[in-house]
């Protein structure tokens, strides 16, 4: 794999860039997962259609490059798709119930839970700040679960299972990093996603609208692209550095939200996502501290 050179510049852009196609992509899982193109069609469908069509633009681009790939560790990639297909069908689901800001808000807690579970599955320990900081964010969570008598959200807690599930699978990633090529990573687990959605699809099919099926496209393509700005980003500039551009997705999850199904997050919504943001950016810091 060729090193790029450092560009901070470019990796914000970049960083952004995949800010907007991440939430986009929430946008069309929402979309298809209510009746704006025809009946709702399954979590499974939506998630099926995700790596369906990233796949293929994966694929292409793969045809078309000819990176040089290795021999996959297969039962690191099984593992990491597994959580993160699990987590992206969770998600998926969520979203069809709950504003885009609140799933969005939750799913930053994946760094927070992939920390935790660093500590029994990778044996690495975990100073004073880290746990204020996972403090912090969980309580945050909570905030957004609405605990209370016709109030708690049980949509939120698909969204909170989506963030622990691809906490799980940043244990993965964190496995893979420094053993296999980026493009190489991208395509195995698109190729295994589409696999596993597609096996599990089976019993809850149903024919999508024309409508549906553009955006099922949509959805796996801007997935492929957001993965691709992501990747390319962190290969411009320190992870620590351009990480903290990603809580941008809450920006554009609103603005989307708001333009699309008129929804504007309430006082609840916003102390939740604050009391997250705080927590997760409290952790990033401390990483980065701890790189210098």
């Amino acid at each position: 794999m060729t090193l790029r050179a450092p560009n901070p510049t470019l990796a914000v852009m970049l960083m952004l860039t995949a800010t907007a196609f991440i939430a986009g992509t929430m946008l069309l899982a929402k979309t298809l997962g209510t009746d704006v193109f025809g009946d709702p069609l399954h979590p499974l469908q939506i998630s099926h259609g995700r790596f369906l069509f990233a796949f293929l633009a994966i694929g292409t681009a793969t045809v078309l490059i000819r990176p040089k790939l290795n021999r996959p560790d297969w039962r690191l990639h099984i593992g990491r798709t597994v959580f993160g297909w699990g987590g992206v069908s969770c998600m998926f689901a969520a979203v069809a119930f709950i504003p885009l800001s609140d799933a969005t808000a939750i799913s930053f807690l994946n760094p927070v839970f992939g920390m935790l579970l660093a500590i029994p599955l990778l044996g690495e320990r975990v100073g004073r700040w880290r746990w204020v900081a996972a403090s912090l964010a969980l309580i945050g969570a909570m905030v957004l679960l609405r605990p209370g008598a016709g109030t708690f959200q049980l949509a939120g807690l698909l969204a909170l299972a989506a963030a622990l599930l691809m906490g799980l699978e940043l244990i993965f990633i964190k496995k893979l990093a420094n053993k296999e090529p980026s493009f190489q990573i991208l395509l195995t687990n698109n190729a295994i996603g589409l696999a596993i959605a597609t096996l599990a699809v089976l019993p809850f099919w149903t024919g999508p609208t024309a409508a549906q099926w553009a955006a099922l496209a949509g959805l796996g393509l801007l997935m492929a692209a957001a993965q691709a700005c992501f990747v390319n980003a962190v290969a411009r500039a320190d992870a620590s550095f351009v990480t903290p551009f990603s809580y941008v997705t809450l920006i554009f999850a609103t603005l989307y939200d708001l333009m699309v199904f008129d929804v504007l997050p309430d006082g609840i919504s916003v102390a939740g996502a604050v009391i997250i943001l705080a927590g997760v950016g409290l952790l990033v810091w401390r990483e980065g501290k701890q790189r210098t």
